[in-house]
């Protein structure tokens, strides 16, 4: 019988957090001021705790998980990573299709792997409150759930759209304590500048973001800070545990590493966290094939520009060289709202620069049939932006039995769909339609990008 369960050891579970930024052939350019000059680490203190800016201006290879924070994640770190042995029957493939499963966190994704830290660490600065944004509610579920261990508050804004699509995310958000409002709201001058414009906005994570850091900022005791659940390096080095415990897992079950990598993407987290252990490794010279899987309706990586663009839509946050749509841009109201941002974590953008990656998009229908699929042979229901990665995995073993070889496919399975129903729901009944960025309005998004500083392209030309 072919192993289906690889469980580590909590022993092992990893110490230290591993950072790309080190490893990186060419450096990750700084973020910028309004003035076109590098952010330093004191302009971002009314946003972030020093601990945390800390981090992400950090070189280091190796960061410390700290002793507290290690504990708090053994409630349900080491994840399993599992052999999809029944897909591969289906499949009639050669290879061997390995999943880290992330959904049986509290929360039921990767999420709690950063939410658990930032709490952490703000409240070691002294910190009281923290705001968020939240697009299909895992990150303001898994921060809710990270606040209320810690006894800080949690103020989330959840886009509108999923806001009505999911409500038992907000439901789950209250269970833990957090206050959760729909985005764009009249709670902040971003919130109502929005709203005016346009009343009937379905929301976005950018318009989200403004709010959530004017809430921090606003704050007259000094006492909140604004925690964000992608996107920044200090997040995608936290995520980490992911790769780092399936590379020692993979050990486990024999194999001598990955051939194939996959994880979705939107602003880069669950992505980063199985891939950056793995692209150090492509680095310093494995032969691994690693690929982001983002939707065609929001195609950052696919067919957005690499540009210096805010993260956000009131352009509170610095500037950031990403690939990005345009801080304004507005996705159509598609069901993988986790994967809705508009820009993607500058350290996967310069892995992507570099030539490390290899990005590719899918339609909202090939991905829900993707997921029942998985649904059939696997058994688990599975969150929509999960089901990129697992459509992307589906590709790569048909295209193993096509060569005839033997692969390695390593993915992150991000969360679980259960709270997802209504999706699958519009799917099955033939209310889904394909969701497909059209030139005219891809060319109108990133038209805000002409103004704003260009990074330089940046690549060894090894990959």
């Amino acid at each position: 019988m072919k192993a289906v369960k690889i469980t580590l050891d909590e022993k092992k579970m990893p110490k230290a957090w591993y950072n790309l930024a080190a490893d990186l052939p060419n450096p990750m350019q700084p973020p910028l001021g309004p003035d076109g000059n590098p952010v330093s680490p004191q302009m971002l203190e009314k946003i972030f705790p020093a601990n945390l800016i800390e981090q992400e201006m950090s070189r280091e290879r190796w960061i410390k998980i700290p002793d507290e924070v290690r504990d708090i994640l053994f409630r349900w770190r080491p994840s399993p990573l599992r052999r999809a042995v029944y897909l591969e029957r289906h499949l009639r493939t050669p290879a061997r299709i390995y999943y880290k499963d992330e959904s049986v966190s509290p929360a039921g994704s990767h999420k709690p792997n950063t939410a658990v830290p930032q709490a952490w660490y703000n409240k070691r600065f002294g910190i009281k409150k923290l705001s968020t944004e939240t697009g299909a509610g895992q990150w303001g579920s898994a921060l809710a759930f990270a606040c209320n261990l810690l006894g800080l508050e949690c103020k989330v804004f959840m886009v509108r759209v999923s806001f009505d699509q999911k409500p038992f995310r907000k439901m789950m958000m209250k269970v833990w304590g957090a206050d959760c409002v729909a985005s764009p709201s009249e709670e902040t001058q971003a919130g109502r500048d929005i709203l005016k414009k346009d009343p009937h906005t379905p929301g976005s994570l950018g318009i989200a973001i403004s709010e959530a850091v004017e809430r921090a900022v606003s704050d007259p005791t000094g006492k909140t800070r604004y925690a964000l659940g992608s996107v920044l390096n200090h997040v995608m080095l936290h995520q980490t545990v992911i790769g780092l415990e399936a590379k020692e897992q993979l050990r486990m079950a024999g194999e001598r590493g990955a051939d194939i990598v996959i994880g979705c993407a939107g602003g880069g987290s669950n992505f980063a966290g199985i891939s950056f252990p793995f692209i150090c490794d492509k680095i310093h010279g494995r032969k691994i094939r690693i690929i982001p899987v983002e939707p065609t309706a929001c195609p950052t990586l696919t067919r957005g520009p690499f540009s210096y663009d805010y993260g956000d839509v009131a352009k509170m946050t610095p500037l950031l060289p990403m690939y990005s749509l345009g801080h304004d841009f507005i996705p159509p109201s598609f069901h993988a709202g986790g994967l809705r941002y508009h820009g993607m974590s500058p350290l996967v953008s310069q892995a992507a620069v570099e030539g490390l990656l290899e990005p590719r998009a899918y339609d909202q229908l090939k991905c829900y049939e993707a997921a029942l699929l998985w649904a059939r042979t696997e058994g688990l229901i599975i969150a929509p932006e999960t089901s990129h990665a697992v459509a992307g995995a589906i590709d790569e073993a048909i295209k193993a039995r096509e060569e005839g070889k033997e692969k390695t496919i390593l993915f992150c399975l991000s969360g679980h769909g259960l709270l997802d129903l209504a999706g699958y729901d519009k799917y099955l009944s033939g209310e889904l339609k394909e969701a497909c960025l059209s030139e005219e309005l891809l060319r109108k998004a990133v038209s805000s990008l002409k103004d704003h500083p260009q990074p330089k392209i940046l690549r060894t030309g090894k990959w």
